[in-house]
């Protein structure tokens, strides 16, 4: 005996006749959800107009000198190239200091604690309980200065050499040793 499985679209409950007309749509962020993500299926005829009705949309973060995390802020983009009044956005962009890319951040679900990957060059070196990875470690080793650039501008104190803590912590001895630095 066989079994035959009937589709139909999650959007319209229009029955689905062909499997390749399926698209995937992973709904992210919503005022409904309420467990995070979630999966449906709509077929594509149905999604014509989506291009047309999408907002082109900037996502900010904003770190503010006195707060722990970052404050995440979507806005249209339209908005906010009128915030550039000395250039125009688009130059204001091209000349800007580079991030270290992280992989992108999923929205967590409500209550959850995101986890921080201290072994980027985003996060490394900051204070934290817990062990330090030898990723980090070798992410410091690589990278002091530019670190210790990043946590001044961070207001969180800097990796000094001559602390035997931080030496012993980020595996930095040779490092210690050949700048000369007198641990304390």
């Amino acid at each position: 005996m066989g079994q035959k499985i009937i589709r139909f679209s999650d959007l319209t409950g229009t029955h689905v006749e062909n499997d390749d007309d399926l698209v995937r749509i992973v709904v992210r962020q919503h005022p409904d959800l309420e467990d995070g993500p979630v999966e449906i299926e709509a077929l594509s005829s149905e999604l014509t107009a989506v291009e047309e009705l999408a907002l082109d949309l900037v996502t900010i973060e904003l770190h503010h000198p006195d707060a722990d995390e970052p404050e995440t802020v979507v806005l249209e983009a339209e908005a906010f190239n009128r915030l550039a009044s000395a250039a125009p956005m688009a130059e204001v962009l091209r000349s800007a200091k580079k991030v270290a890319r992280t992989i992108p951040n999923q929205p967590t679900p409500a209550g959850a604690k995101e986890r921080v990957n201290y072994a980027s060059l985003e996060h490394a070196g900051r204070p934290h309980k817990g062990r330090i990875t030898d990723a980090e470690k070798q992410l410091v080793r690589q990278h002091l200065d530019e670190i210790n650039e990043r946590l001044t501008a961070e207001g969180v104190r800097t990796i000094d050499l001559s602390n035997a803590e931080h030496v012993a912590r980020y595996g930095l001895e040779s490092l210690a040793q050949e700048r000369g630095a007198a641990l304390g």
